[in-house]
């Protein structure tokens, strides 16, 4: 089994490290990835100083982003969005609403989250007022109220259909009495 190298982290780099962190790679991951790209050095005695210097600045970065967020907690905390999706006349909800429609709710606000900021087990599917849990940078956590309105459909596609049939069969008899009306005056 071949031996790891150990590098020294210059970017955040995913499901890996964060900038500043000495981690241990695969040769070929640091050859064709982390060291064309400028994200990573090998860790030598003088990067290891560098190491500490980068761990400084992503403390002092980590501590603003986390009051960023706590700010942005405290705004979205009060508010409540609703969203209108199409439901037929018993209220059930045609679709559903995920993780994306709600980060979506928020450009408006001009508050700017990912789906991945949504903490959302699985779609919504029902007409109703929801608390939706979102996370924040840093694990800064909060919650949001989010009513889902039914815009009512006043017929659905198999009340549709069975008009056209019921239409059809209409028409078919309508057109079996004129024929037989023409017989009859044919006699």
């Amino acid at each position: 089994m071949k031996s790891k190298l150990k590098l020294l982290l210059l970017k955040d780099v995913e499901d890996l490290g964060k900038k500043g962190e000495v981690v241990a790679v695969k040769p070929g991951f640091a050859r064709n990835y982390l060291l064309p790209k400028k994200t990573a050095v090998f860790a030598a005695p003088n990067t290891l100083r560098m190491q500490e210097k980068l761990q400084k600045e992503r403390a002092v970065k980590s501590l603003e982003e986390k009051k960023e967020a706590e700010a942005l907690a405290k705004v979205i905390e009060p508010m409540t969005l609703s969203i209108t999706v199409k439901a037929d006349v018993e209220g059930k909800m045609f679709g559903s609403v995920n993780a994306q429609d709600i980060a979506n709710l928020f450009e408006p606000h001009s508050i700017k989250l990912t789906k991945k900021n949504i903490v959302l087990k699985k779609p919504i599917k029902e007409v109703g007022v929801f608390e939706i849990p979102i996370l924040l940078n840093e694990g800064v956590e909060t919650k949001v109220t989010l009513t889902v309105i039914g815009e009512k459909i006043k017929k659905t596609a198999a009340e549709k259909e069975k008009e056209k049939k019921k239409k059809a069969e209409d028409k078919k008899e309508e057109k079996d009495k004129k024929t037989k009306a023409k017989k009859e005056e044919t006699k």
